[in-house]
């Protein structure tokens, strides 16, 4: 039977857990307390007794992150990770330092299955979506490697969001939770290279995040030569999607645009 991945419950879902297996409610809030102070294994949770500590060893895991590399820019001190995954995959996140807090850019997919021509990451295609754990733990190696805290957080590492919609749905929740990281919806981007359908139904989330579009040709033509998603979800659907996020969520979308020498 497969574990509990306590990482990805909220305090009141630890709470319920707590209760299912016998214990006092308030061991669910002291659990969660436990994680995002850094715990890797239920016996460094030092308030918990030693009879719930075999019980969460049998029945529920913390999962695992290591940091497999970390490459420090010269030139602003922004640090590229290489994230080791418990089953040997692995991620990339990027920090970075503004004078209006730390950013990180996670991953929310090992590999991506977009195709589009100008990225690395969709060249060996969808390995698999990362839990909400995943991402959560991407955060917390981050601040546990710098001794600094993330303010900001952007969606645009490995990976299509919107192809892991319920589980990035999931990481947003925890995310933001004031008793966890706390890092509010406003200061989260979440990039997609523009699922129409899935904009859409974000938009009925109504979170007050930043979405961005990835968008890098005005011209369907083009577009469908660097980015195959733009063969199903053309430019008119995709800024019918973004124009009912707006009219729904009134946040304002932001386009990404790289140039490429030659191309667009």
């Amino acid at each position: 039977m497969a574990k509990i991945d306590v990482l990805s419950m909220l305090p009141e879902e630890l709470e319920s857990f707590a209760l299912e297996i016998g214990e006092k409610k308030f061991r669910g809030k002291q659990i969660f307390e436990g994680l995002y102070r850094g715990a890797t294994e239920f016996s460094q949770i030092t308030n918990l007794p030693k009879s719930l500590i075999a019980k969460l060893d049998e029945t529920a895991e913390i999962r695992g992150m290591t940091t497999e590399r970390m490459l420090v820019s010269k030139l602003d001190g922004t640090v590229k990770f290489l994230f080791g995954l418990q089953d040997g995959e692995a991620v990339e996140s990027v920090f970075m330092r503004y004078k209006h807090g730390n950013t990180l850019c996670i991953s929310t997919q090992v590999g991506c299955r977009m195709g589009c021509a100008f990225c690395a990451s969709t060249k060996a295609g969808l390995k698999r979506s990362l839990l909400p754990s995943e991402m959560l733990l991407q955060i917390l190696c981050a601040q546990r490697e710098t001794g600094e805290a993330v303010s900001n957080v952007v969606l645009m590492g490995m990976g299509e969001p919107l192809d892991n919609y319920d589980n990035v749905l999931d990481f947003l929740r925890k995310a933001q939770n004031e008793k966890g990281l706390g890092i509010s919806y406003r200061n989260i981007s979440l990039s997609t290279c523009g699922l129409a359908e899935k904009v859409i139904q974000l938009s009925e989330e109504k979170l007050p995040i930043t979405l961005s579009i990835s968008l890098h040709s005005p011209f369907d033509s083009q577009r469908s030569e660097m980015m195959p998603v733009n063969r199903k979800y053309p430019l008119d659907k995709l800024l019918d999607a973004c124009n009912i996020y707006t009219l729904s969520t009134g946040r304002r979308i932001t386009y990404e645009y790289a140039l490429i020498e030659g191309v667009n």
